[in-house]
């Protein structure tokens, strides 16, 4: 029986998929050829060159009311380091600008948030203005730490120990502890906030990322203290005072008829991580001294309800050392209350 003989159509469309299958056979060698290399070269010039690793930073955020008068000093803590370890954020009354007319520090030009409120001592708009310094510096994938520092404070430690010794642990530094003064807890806050979970403790705190991030995601303590936690002067409902720049020349006077003498910023932070169950994940205290004890202050004045204010005559390497002395264990504070 005879072949039927093939179509030379057919031997044409043949012989153009035989083509069309070792181009791409070709193509797919060619390419992997090509990764390959790319590969290996990589791997070798690592060797070379070892890849960039960023490291964790620390955001220091300041709350200051203008200009900050002691970036002089914070200037020669950054020197040497360059911006691979921290990051700075600045909130100031709005409308003010920190230039090279303002700040003779590099370090803290084109540094201030674009979204600052004005700060009215004793309500809830300090809490406020930390917020939208953690919202600006949880922006950067890198800040792991997140410190509170004022316009006053100086670092006592250079920055490679003072990092060093933030890492060193994986807690959040946040004076803690239960208040019992009546006059504090308003009873208004409970249910959202029952007083077993009502905490007290320094403003300076130094955050861990996850409860920097829990603070700004926070909707139901901050709307209480808004609402229920300020400090009620007789005049309060009349007067809404922001802090002058010198205000600690010019104190907010003491004022003994509070209703409820609630200092936001001494109380949310620590009473936000008890609602939340987080209180096995903090160190329970401050690294920040500050010093509200007249008698061993002889010659120096509290003002109000601030703090011992020290100024430029008091700065000696006596006092700093008798304030790391009194932390009890050497090199634990990162900064003190320290006034021109």
């Amino acid at each position: 029986m005879k072949r039927k003989p093939i179509s030379p159509k057919l031997l044409i469309r043949h012989k153009w998929k035989t083509k069309i299958f070792a181009l791409l056979l070709v193509g797919f060698c060619f390419s992997t050829f090509l990764l390959m290399e790319a590969q290996y070269s990589r791997i070798g010039a690592s060797s070379i060159f070892p890849l960039f690793v960023q490291k964790p930073k620390i955001a220091f955020l300041f709350l200051a009311r203008n200009r900050l008068p002691l970036d002089l000093v914070w200037d020669e803590f950054f020197q040497g380091e360059n911006d691979n370890r921290f990051s700075i954020y600045v909130h100031s009354r709005p409308g003010f600008l920190l230039n090279k007319l303002t700040t003779r520090s590099g370090y803290f030009l084109d540094r201030q948030v674009n979204n600052s409120i004005q700060v009215y001592w004793g309500e809830a708009s300090m809490i406020q203005a930390e917020i939208i310094l953690l919202q600006h510096a949880l922006m950067d994938p890198s800040n792991e730490r997140f410190a509170f520092l004022s316009d006053s404070c100086i670092p006592l430690y250079n920055f490679s120990y003072t990092y060093d010794y933030i890492m060193s642990t994986s807690t959040s530094f946040v004076d803690s502890f239960a208040d019992t003064k009546e006059g504090r807890y308003n009873p208004k806050m409970d249910p959202v906030i029952p007083v077993n979970h009502w905490r007290k403790g320094s403003q300076w705190a130094i955050l861990t990322r996850k409860h920097a991030e829990i603070i700004v995601k926070d909707g139901i303590v901050f709307p209480m203290f808004q609402q229920h936690c300020q400090a009620m002067t007789s005049l309060s409902c009349l007067q809404r005072k922001s802090l002058p720049e010198f205000w600690r020349d010019r104190p907010v006077p003491a004022d003994n008829s509070k209703e409820h003498n609630c200092i936001p910023d001494e109380h949310y932070v620590a009473t936000l991580l008890a609602h939340k169950g987080l209180e096995g994940e903090i160190t329970r205290r401050t690294l920040t001294h500050t010093s509200w004890d007249i008698s061993s202050n002889k010659g120096r004045e509290r003002q109000g309800w601030h703090p011992v204010t020290y100024k430029l005559a008091d700065a000696t390497p006596m006092l700093i050392q008798s304030i790391k002395s009194a932390l009890g264990v050497s090199k634990e504070a990162t900064s003190h209350s320290l006034m021109r």
